[in-house]
C-alpha cells in the first residue's frame, strides 16, 4: 500500500516585516478584472493583462496572495512548478505588478476536487434555509481549521476543495519545492 500525500493550505506569510501587499487585478484602464474567475479551476484565456497595484508598497515576495486571495508568483516560480510537470492542473496567466519591470503569473489551479474532510475540521457550517439563499442550501458557509482527506484528493498536488475554492491545497512535493529554492512569501498551513 502506498502511502498517501500530506496537503497544505497555501497561504500568504504576512508575517513578513516591511512586505508588499497587493490589491486585485485591474485592467489598463482600472477597470476590475473579474477576481472570481480565478476561483472556478478551468482555463482561462483574458483579453486583458491584469496589473496588480501595491496596496501598500513594500517589499515583494515570490509568492503571494493580492487581493480576493489570487495567488501571484514571481517568473522564477514558474519554471520550478513546471519541473513537478503540472501542466494539467496549474495554468499560468501574465500578470503585472505596479512598479515592476520583472514578470508576474498568476497561479490559475485548473482543478476542484470534493475532498474535504468534514470530521477533521475545526468547525464546518453549511448554508440551510434559515439564511435565505436556497440556491446555496448544502455548500460550505464556512470552513475553520480545514482538513483535506488526502484518499478523496486524487493524487494531485494544487488543486481547491470544492465548495470552498477561496483555499488553494497544495502536496507536500510542492511545499519542498518551494521551501529548497527559497521562494519567499508562503506560508504552509497542514490540511
Amino acid at each position: 500500500m502506498s502511502m498517501m500525500n500530506e496537503y497544505f493550505d497555501l497561504w500568504d506569510d504576512m508575517r513578513i516585516p516591511g512586505r508588499w501587499h497587493l490589491g486585485g487585478p485591474v485592467d489598463e484602464q482600472s477597470r476590475e478584472v473579474n477576481p472570481w474567475q480565478f476561483k472556478e479551476g478551468r482555463f482561462l484565456e483574458l483579453e486583458v493583462t491584469p496589473i496588480f497595484r501595491l496596496d501598500p508598497a513594500g517589499h515583494p515576495l515570490d509568492f503571494t496572495l493580492a487581493g480576493f486571495t489570487i495567488p501571484l508568483v514571481h517568473s522564477r516560480v514558474v519554471p520550478l512548478l513546471e519541473r513537478l510537470g503540472l501542466q494539467n492542473e496549474v495554468q499560468f496567466i501574465e500578470a503585472q505588478v505596479e512598479g515592476q519591470s520583472e514578470p508576474y503569473w498568476i497561479l490559475n489551479a485548473l482543478r476542484i476536487i470534493r475532498c474535504i474532510d468534514d470530521a477533521r475540521c475545526e468547525e464546518v457550517r453549511f448554508w440551510e434555509p434559515k439564511h435565505g439563499v436556497p440556491s446555496r442550501v448544502g455548500e460550505y458557509r464556512n470552513v475553520a481549521g480545514l482538513k483535506v482527506d488526502p484518499a478523496k484528493a486524487e493524487g494531485a498536488d494544487i488543486f481547491r476543495p470544492w465548495g470552498w475554492t477561496g483555499a488553494l491545497i497544495v502536496s507536500e512535493r510542492i511545499k519542498l519545492a518551494m521551501e529548497s529554492a527559497g521562494i519567499t512569501g508562503p506560508r504552509f498551513i497542514k490540511a
